[in-house]
């Protein structure tokens, strides 16, 4: 029998149409910014400040930020639970990861909802 080793509830299914939608959302983003950059001609700090300055523009990268962090905690936690044997320092590992990715998160949200 296969255990869970610190999955917290998680199934392979799941933690696959996670991935999936969170590529699917990150891809979103990148058209998204890329069509900005293609379409509004010379980008001035005026263009950047209003086009950022939109809800729907914060609401999206909040939720692209989001996506790759998630995509980002996945990946890791299958690599950390493939080749690091040791329970105490994959846990170590583990809870180092989850506060850069907290922190990743909070600093994304204050400078993007603070100013």
């Amino acid at each position: 029998m296969v255990k869970h080793v610190s999955s917290f509830g998680r199934n392979g299914v799941h933690d696959f149409l996670l991935i999936r939608a969170t590529a699917i959302i990150m891809t979103l983003y990148t058209i998204y910014l890329v069509s900005f950059f293609a379409f509004s001609g010379d980008i001035s700090y005026i263009s950047w400040t209003q086009f950022f300055g939109s809800a729907f523009t914060k609401v999206f990268t909040m939720l692209a930020l989001t996506s790759v962090l998630i995509h980002a905690w996945i990946g890791l936690w299958q690599v950390l639970t493939d080749y690091i044997k040791c329970s105490k320092l994959r846990g170590g590992l583990q809870l180092v990861i989850v506060i850069a990715l907290l922190s990743y998160f909070f600093s994304g949200f204050f400078i993007l909802w603070g100013a």
